[in-house]
């Protein structure tokens, strides 16, 4: 019996040490959180970073690591992660990631508001001349003054983190982009990683002056990475900000209604588009929308309905469809670093021959029937048909 208690102790004690010596070794190492953004900026993705920086002050993460692979996207959400970045009381690093990403147009001001700035091989960065929605230039007073704010904005950035602000001004006004090498070796870029443990290791022990908060030497050396990954709400909102899906959810729903109104009963039509009208609803909810794009977009649809009732012969066709185009294109106020982010001109166009199309076929339908001729029925004394019918 002594014999079986001291084995029992023994492997009591095993067991013990087994399930602490882990969890200390665990515990005592840091924590690295990262985030990666890897869409559009926009309203989601600026809550999403705001989210993180929250939970690494949180949980007192030695770092935090924003993977960045962007076109750009909404000056208004770009100004919000930027904001949340600064006042970060972690360092922050931004690391342009995996070989093909890019850190593009608003992307560069995300990157720039960074403690630190690394690159993986085959990513590039910069292009963030402003420009508006549908890729055009801005006109010359507008552009003055959206440029000058940019480069001012874009040089305090890397200024501050000790880059190089000449290069970043040249990428406002000129549009130019470089590789991960040569952005180390012009000081817009701190340094090149293959992957997110060398790039911990040539990170680890370096001084960070942190304008806008405390010094510190970074400790990562062993961390565990904690990925924070978009919540099912996030990426369902992340997918209808999509202004081409909330485009097409919304002539859904505009299609849907009117099937309804006009054949009354059929139920399909109506319910898809309710639903699509909601889904639009939520998705031009986290995007710019431009009420005068709206209006116009909904008035087009008024005067192909009207069409359909009046003899206009197809003028208000016409004016509907002038009202639909002019309206895609201002549907969304991207911003002026939102260039490629508005509805794609090849959906718009799509959607005008769609509609051009099923309302050109009503509209045909409803002339021929006008100029079909009435007869007349008699009625008989019980009240039912009978008689002759005359012209």
């Amino acid at each position: 019996m002594p014999g079986r208690r001291f084995w029992l102790c023994a492997a009591a004690a095993v067991i013990g040490l087994a399930a602490h010596a882990p969890s200390g070794a665990f515990a005592d190492s840091p924590l690295v959180l990262r985030a990666t953004l890897d869409a559009d900026i926009n309203d989601v993705t600026a809550g999403y970073v705001h989210q993180a920086v929250g939970r690494a002050e949180g949980e007192r993460a030695a770092a935090l690591l924003l993977v960045l692979n962007t076109p750009g996207g909404l000056s208004t959400s770009m100004d919000d992660i930027v904001t949340s970045l600064l006042n970060a009381r972690v360092p922050v690093v931004a690391y342009v990631a995996p070989a093909g990403a890019r850190a593009d147009s608003a992307g560069l001001f995300v990157a720039q508001a960074a403690d630190l700035v690394a690159m993986a091989p085959g990513t590039n960065i910069g292009s963030a001349h402003p420009i508006d929605a549908s890729g055009a230039n801005l006109g010359s007073d507008l552009r003055d003054k959206v440029v000058n704010d940019a480069v001012a904005r874009v040089r305090t950035l890397a200024q501050s983190h000790g880059r190089n602000a000449d290069w970043c001004e040249r990428a406002v006004r000129q549009s130019v982009n470089v590789g991960a090498d040569q952005a180390v070796a012009l000081h817009v870029a701190d340094l090149t990683a293959r992957d997110t443990p060398a790039l911990l290791e040539g990170i680890d022990g370096r001084r960070l002056p942190r304008p806008y908060a405390r010094p510190l030497t970074l400790q990562v050396a062993g961390a565990r990475v904690e990925d924070l990954d978009l919540t099912l709400v996030q990426q369902l909102l992340l997918i209808l900000a999509n202004p081409n899906v909330a485009y097409v959810l919304l002539l859904l729903a505009v299609f849907g209604l009117i099937a309804e109104v006009a054949t009354p009963g059929a139920v399909l039509p109506g319910t898809v588009g309710g639903i699509s009208a909601i889904l639009a609803l939520v998705g031009f909810a986290s995007l710019p929308v431009n009420l005068a794009g709206v209006l116009l977009v909904l008035f087009a649809f008024v005067l192909f309905v009207i069409d359909l009732k009046a003899p206009t012969h197809g003028v208000l066709t016409v004016g509907g469809i002038v009202s639909l185009v002019v309206g895609s294109i201002f549907l969304i106020d991207t911003g002026p670093f939102g260039a490629g982010f508005g509805i794609n001109v090849w959906l718009i166009g799509a959607a005008v021959l769609a509609c051009a199309g099923f309302f050109g076929f009503v509209l045909g339908k409803a002339v021929a029937a006008r100029r079909r001729p009435a007869y007349d029925v008699a009625v008989g004394p019980a009240g039912s048909a009978g008689g002759e019918e005359t012209p």
